[in-house]
């Protein structure tokens, strides 16, 4: 499991990994994006470098290189979730990106990525929904963490508030 936050949001995957060890047993890689229009920039360059010099060693990206196998890759930003999505066709493993996606909002942090559900606890969640699609966690897993952490599932995406 590989969690990505890029800015401020890398408190809330540091602390998400800690929920992962500590709740689920289930060990986490936690990785700062310092900008992932950088990192798309630089796998644009070698997805084309390598197109155009099919006869030499093929080069691979910062982001392939960090990021290879296929341990799922949970990459959140306080930005629209569409920043950590410029790199997810650069990664071979299970990609979920999320952003405070929506209208801006005048509240307090915990306030508002509880509201966009880019919090520890949705990476958590997000990141025990992508092992279940891997088949290594059951959805009574996931279910039981919605409860645990009082996730609320009934709220309206942030996008159509």
């Amino acid at each position: 499991m590989r969690l990505v936050g890029s800015g401020a949001i890398l408190r809330e995957a540091i602390a998400a990994a800690g929920l992962l060890a500590q709740d689920w047993q289930i060990g986490a890689e936690v990785w700062s994006a310092t900008s992932f229009s950088e990192l798309a920039r630089d796998a644009r360059e070698v997805e084309r470098w390598n197109r155009l010099h099919p006869q030499d060693a093929a080069r691979h990206s910062h982001v392939q290189r960090c990021l290879a196998g296929d341990a799922p890759v949970i990459a959140a930003s306080d930005y629209v979730r569409a920043w950590p999505q410029l790199v997810a066709s650069y990664v071979r493993a299970p990609f979920v990106a999320i952003g405070t996606d929506g209208f801006g909002r005048s509240d307090t942090r915990v306030a508002l990525r509880n509201f966009f559900e880019v919090d520890r606890y949705q990476i958590v969640l997000a990141a025990l929904t992508a092992l279940r699609g891997q088949g290594k966690v059951d959805a009574a897993t996931c279910a039981k963490a919605i409860e645990c952490y009082g996730i609320p599932v009934d709220q309206r995406p942030s996008w159509t508030c």
